[in-house]
């Protein structure tokens, strides 16, 4: 009996189907006559009433009549998934919890790519004359003399004709109709094209990264300082994937960035690389995503979630950035596209670089434990010299009540000015001010549906929440007390800042960076403007502290050093020094020297003091002997979950019969039940429960385990799991 259902199990005519929806495994369907699939075709089969995108995986495990199947509805004419993409999904799937079909579907993100490419319609000469040549079907047959085929579009715009001359000269039997395939959506890179002259040091950064077999699996740590020539030195490690006739992938953590990174990409390898961001229209990424996976498109510049897009020959991915918090997804299912790059790597055989200033501390453990090829830059490109670095003790040097640069930053700005040179004013809060207070009553705006405080927004006259996205007009009278001329805001925001430097210097060219000042487009062409000198002073959030060159800014003050502090953040001052160092990085990276100075109310905090001193080494030191001690990763594993009902109690009761329900298992820590510290977004209430164990502890089975072990979540209850959370709000 067993073997007779084996046969019917291998039957090829039945094949195990895994759709695109949040579903735990692959459904059984009939393959119908003449129709050929195999594991990886991509198929839609019906779900249901609708038609469902879905991915062969091979034959069923479960023997089930065949009389109650259905038939796949269509099988797409398309390569077939690579094995190392399936396998991408059950590992991602398996690791962080997720419905294997919710990955899937992460994959399957451009159902139009899936049609077959329309041919292009072009017009090429017959050598028969028409009867009637008149000035206008001359220059379209002039255009034609070189015997090619013109697209018509192209044949229009060339010979300024209608098309219906072009029509007419068809029908006269002068020029004849073909189908072309549509060309690329990019041209392959050139690696040979520009290659980039590096110095004794970048040379020998790249050799270490080629000790790596460009056929087999590994991971370099670039750790250069900023403005040290990391790009050139990856873009080479590109050069030598093509070479190898296999595809990279480069992945940077924001949008904002792209136009500057695909312009040096551009002059590097004589062409663009295919882009994949959500900037893209739908058109656009249907090409992209075609191209990836026929082969035709070699490299691609893209936001994380380029991580599951379908190369067949992927031979190297870089994450520049590497340590940037953007890399984490937290909608939808939660995953960290560096983690799962260097899965996807071990699975493709191929090789990962991970770039940074500022490596986080997990993977500069695994370079220093011989983990990961750790490659070093230590000194800037062209000899520019590191910024100087110093500290302004607000305690003692603040600035006057009302104001928010210091009298001492406020005189290198005016001087630099006066050099001709460009100076940044750096704040990572948006918005005019974090608090909005009647002065009256003591009234505090809060967001109805959060539990974070209404951000003013001056310049749009609005009063914002920044978790759920909440507005209202900034009013004029409080809505507690009825009092007129009583509201103020209460500290400051990038807004204000700029508000103030109106006032300090009113002479100089001003522009405010922030994410809600404007689209991508917007924004990239502001940087573009700082870049040509069309601007002297930038007031800017994180958004200015990523990536950018800007050749005349010689002077860098961080209002605010301390802000990352101030949150209980188990990583506060990792990603504190990270985006200290990133933003200081930004002066002084061409001939001029530089100066960065961090308004700080804690210059004896470690972080400052690594600042101040330039020991980048004894701060990474110190951090991984406190997450040893702490057990916390690198050393350690976590896990969160995030328990949110409509009502707190709710929430909590539930989290609490989830505990009780925990599996006894050693190694294992749990924390818990407690309100998450943003304990409402969008009017839902949120109870968080940490796990803590040993990285040798197999902790996501472990939750998956306690999950099944629980009671299951019903009505407006949800929980949502988080291996390895970068973020504790």
């Amino acid at each position: 009996m067993r073997t007779e259902q084996a046969q019917m199990i291998n039957r090829p005519d039945i094949v195990a189907v895994m759709v695109g929806v949040a579903v735990d495994g692959p459904y059984s369907y009939r393959v119908p006559e003449g129709m050929t699939v195999e594991r990886g075709s991509i198929v839609a089969v019906p779900l249901g009433p609708r038609l469902i995108l879905g991915v062969v995986w091979g034959p069923p495990k479960d023997l089930i009549a065949h009389n109650r199947l259905r038939d796949i509805a269509q099988a797409y004419d398309a390569p077939p998934l690579s094995e190392e993409l399936l396998k991408l999904v059950e590992w991602v799937a398996r690791y962080t919890l997720t419905a294997p079909g919710q990955v899937l579907r992460g994959v399957l993100r451009s159902p139009e790519a899936l049609d077959a490419p329309k041919p292009v319609i072009a017009y090429r000469r017959t050598g028969h004359e028409p009867e009637k040549l008149t000035p206008a079907r001359l220059r379209v047959l002039d255009c034609l003399m070189d015997d090619m085929a013109w697209p018509k579009p192209a044949l229009v715009g060339a010979s300024g004709v209608s098309s219906s001359v072009i029509d007419g000269l068809e029908r006269a039997g002068a020029i004849e109709k073909l189908e072309m395939p549509p060309p690329p959506v990019v041209m392959p890179p050139d690696p040979e094209d520009n290659p980039a002259r590096l110095n004794p040091e970048q040379q020998k950064a790249l050799d270490d990264i080629r000790a790596l077999d460009v056929g087999a699996f590994g991971v370099a740590l670039l750790d250069g300082v900023t403005g040290g020539g990391k790009t050139e030195v990856f873009f080479e490690a590109v050069a030598d994937t093509l070479r190898a006739g296999r595809q990279a992938l480069v992945l940077l953590p924001e949008i904002a960035l792209t136009n500057t990174f695909i312009d040096r990409f551009t002059r590097r390898f004589g062409t663009r690389p295919a882009e994949w961001h959500s900037d893209m229209t739908p058109v656009q990424r249907a090409k992209v995503w075609r191209g990836v996976l026929d082969g035709t498109v070699r490299a691609v510049v893209g936001a994380r979630s380029a991580l599951f897009l379908p190369f067949r020959e992927l031979g190297l991915m870089v994450l520049d950035e590497e340590h940037d918090g953007a890399y984490k997804q937290s909608d939808g299912f939660t995953y960290h596209a560096r983690d799962m790059a260097i899965v996807r790597a071990n699975l493709a055989e191929a090789r990962v670089v991970l770039s940074s200033a500022t490596p986080s501390v997990e993977s500069r453990n695994n370079a220093n434990v011989g983990r990961y090829r750790h490659v070093t830059l230590e000194s800037r490109f062209a000899e520019a010299a590191m910024p100087d670095v110093s500290a302004i003790d607000m305690r003692i040097n603040g600035p006057e009540k009302g104001e928010w640069i210091a009298p001492a930053l406020a005189r290198e700005v005016f001087a630099a000015l006066d050099r001709g040179e460009q100076a940044l004013l750096f704040l990572n809060r948006r918005g005019y001010a974090p608090l909005t207070v009647c002065r009256s009553c003591g009234h505090q705006y809060q967001c109805p549906d959060c539990s974070t405080w209404m951000v003013e927004h001056r310049f749009r006259g609005v009063l914002m929440c920044h978790h759920c996205g909440h507005e209202m007009r900034t009013p004029k009278v409080c809505d507690e007390c009825g009092d007129t001329e009583s509201l103020v805001a209460v500290g400051p925001g990038v807004e204000r800042v700029a508000e103030e430097a109106a006032v300090r210097f009113p002479d100089a060219r001003r522009v405010l960076l922030s994410t809600d000042m404007g689209s991508h487009a917007q924004l990239r062409e502001r940087f573009s403007e700082i870049e040509r000198g069309d601007y002297d002073l930038i007031i800017g959030t994180q958004l200015v502290s990523k990536g950018h060159h800007f050749e005349k800014l010689s002077v860098v003050g961080v209002l605010d050093a301390d802000l990352g502090l101030a949150h209980g953040d188990p990583r506060a001052a990792e990603k504190t020094f990270q985006i200290l160092t990133q933003v200081a990085g930004r002066a002084g990276r061409a001939s001029r020297h530089g100066k960065a100075f961090l308004q700080t109310y804690h210059p004896d905090h470690p972080v400052m003091k690594a600042m101040v001193s330039g020991d980048r080494e004894a701060f990474y030191a110190q951090e991984l002997l406190a997450r040893e001690a702490g057990g916390m990763p690198p050393f350690g594993r976590l896990a969160a979950l995030i328990i949110s009902a409509n009502e707190q109690q709710t929430a909590m009761t539930y989290a609490r019969s989830l505990l009780s329900a925990a599996p006894m298992a050693e190694g294992v820590r749990l924390f818990g039940p407690a309100d998450a510290p943003i304990a409402m977004i969008r009017g839902r209430h949120r109870v968080r429960l940490l796990a803590q164990s040993g990285k040798d502890f197999d902790l996501s089975g472990y939750m998956r385990f306690w999950l099944a072990s629980g009671e299951k979540a019903k009505g407006d209850l949800k929980v949502q799991v988080d291996i390895d959370p970068m973020s504790f709000m």
